[in-house]
């Protein structure tokens, strides 16, 4: 028989599978020695009281052999030959997402990359963190596997209307991923694994027929009748398929730009702006666990904050326990900075992003930005307005740190108070960190709902308040600041008929595992369609 129930266990106790089975014994009135095992079906932790505990799901077998958890593995079909061709622009997770499953369905994919793969993508990284040189093609945000790649892996998402989680997911173990990540309440693979699994699934598209193609950026749309008949890339190649799937992620600034001039439909889309925040892990552990030292058997604690602030939201993004700062910019003085966790999440800090409601509304009155856009020569009702924003900002803060990426920072406390920190405590950021009045970077509605959003933090997390916390700017790449309108039934541009926006760069998902899943779905559409 097998029986699916659900246990409160310490700590300790989840590590040891003969005490889960006694507990499971227990539950459910049997003898130990009748229980021969159990999968886990979903591990959380409850730490509300002063003692933390585990939730498990587990299925049980009882009076029968165990049998462990099988992982579904999608078979692919030989492209080689296929007739049909489909143009993906972008190997982020929803490229490489849609390349599979238009794989499954028969269909050649050939994917467009500006970056470089994820080896040669490591060294311009280091380049960027040691000596602040940006590759503008190959960062954090560019390269094989897009932003995810170096920026933490996590996998956990809302939108489970928007597919089949379980099934990335289980694309991912079969791609090298840790199984745990199918039954953690919230599932993270790191970023040290994450290069590793985006080459094996590369691998599996190349061996299947699809092609794989780095140093190819999309400079130019041929477009007739309404339709995409080619794409131009910067060496000149032209590429030609039945359907192309923009999937560019959200910081491609040259395509937003490159859909405006040439009169395809784009819009504005508010997006979040704000600050970097890192404390020494082990105030945020004591916070959470209500303890002087965590438990050896519980991961870093971490955190999830929202606080209403007036009419803006402040609210927690990418928190990331055990974690680094990181330069996630993608052009030259221009600073943006992100987090990322190794696997073990056993970096001595714990940084998240704290980041503000950013809508049009709000930029339109913002001084610095009316003359940015006067100095660009645009209008403040240019589809292109938020993303002008964003990269204004951007430059302040570059500018503000001194250059090669240096980090104008805070304390916690005297950010809140206006006062300029006499110095600043160590930091995971490896271009490093210098003293600034962060109110000449932010604009007055950011700065002043952080603020406020902070001080309600410290009261809701006594010990959040506090000097020994650094503030960092700035985090302004939450999501696109543009949205590439589609229709919601055929995922198609209303203009451009064989042209599908997709993922994080078009504003129809918000992460790896929403933008893998929309990256099926546009496939799935495509290879329906007559």
């Amino acid at each position: 028989m097998q029986q699916q129930i659900s246990v409160k266990v310490l700590p300790s106790e989840a590590a040891n599978e003969n005490i889960v089975i006694q507990y499971i014994a227990k539950a459910t009135g049997k003898k130990i020695t009748d229980v021969t095992g159990y999968n886990l079906l979903k591990s959380s932790i409850d730490a509300r009281g002063i003692q933390p505990f585990i939730n498990l799901s587990v299925k049980a077998f009882i009076n029968e052999p165990f049998v462990e958890r099988e992982v579904k593995k999608v078979e692919f079909t030989d492209v080689k030959k296929a007739n049909r061709k489909v143009i993906i622009i972008g190997a982020g997770p929803a490229g490489l997402f849609a390349a599979l499953k238009l794989i499954e369905k028969g269909i050649q994919p050939i994917i467009l990359e500006r970056g470089k793969d994820v080896r040669a993508r490591r060294r311009d990284l280091a380049a960027l963190n040691k000596e602040g040189i940006i590759n503008e093609d190959s960062n954090y945000c560019f390269g094989e596997g897009g932003a995810g790649t170096y920026s933490d892996g996590k996998l956990y998402t809302r939108s489970s209307k928007r597919g089949d989680i379980n099934r990335i997911l289980n694309l991912f173990v079969q791609f090298g991923a840790d199984e745990k990540i199918l039954y953690e309440s919230h599932p993270h693979i790191g970023t040290n694994k994450l290069p590793n699994i985006v080459t094996a699934i590369r691998e599996c598209i190349i061996a299947y027929g699809g092609q794989f193609l780095f140093n190819k950026k999309v400079v130019d749309f041929d477009i007739k009748n309404n339709s995409i008949q080619r794409v131009i890339t910067s060496d000149g190649h032209a590429f030609e398929g039945e359907s192309f799937i923009l999937a560019t992620g959200h910081s491609a600034r040259d395509i937003f730009t490159l859909l405006f001039h040439k009169n395809i439909l784009i819009e504005p889309k508010p997006f979040a702006l704000g600050v970097r925040i890192e404390h020494p892990q082990s105030i945020i552990d004591s916070i959470q666990y209500h303890c002087s030292s965590r438990d050896e058997f519980l991961p870093p604690a971490s955190y999830s904050l929202v606080q209403q602030v007036e009419d803006k939201g402040v609210f927690s993004f990418c928190m990331c326990p055990g974690g680094i700062i990181a330069p996630a910019s993608t052009k030259a003085e221009e600073l943006v900075v992100n987090g990322w966790s190794p696997s073990k999440r056993n970096n001595p800090f714990a940084n998240s992003g704290i980041v503000v409601t950013c809508q049009a509304k709000d930029v339109a009155d913002v001084k610095d930005y009316k003359d940015y856009m006067n100095e660009k020569k645009t209008t403040i009702n240019s589809p292109l307005s938020m993303m002008h924003f964003q990269e204004m900002v951007e430059k302040k803060a570059y500018k503000a740190g001194g250059g090669k990426f240096v980090a104008p920072a805070q304390r916690l406390v005297d950010f809140c108070n206006n006062k300029l920190s006499a110095s600043l405590p160590l930091c995971s950021y490896l271009p490093g960190i210098s003293s600034n009045d962060l109110r000449s970077t932010l604009p007055p509605f950011i700065y002043h709902s952080l603020q406020e959003g902070f001080k309600s933090f410290g009261k809701k997390m006594k010990g959040y308040f506090t000097n020994e916390a650094v503030v960092v700017a700035t985090e302004s790449r939450t999501s696109s600041p543009v949205r590439i309108p589609r229709d919601e039934i055929s995922l198609q541009h209303p203009q451009v008929k064989n042209l599908y926006p997709c993922g994080e760069g078009a504003g129809y998902a918000g992460g790896i595992v929403s933008a893998a899943m929309d990256g099926e779905r546009v496939a799935a559409i495509i290879a329906v369609k007559q």
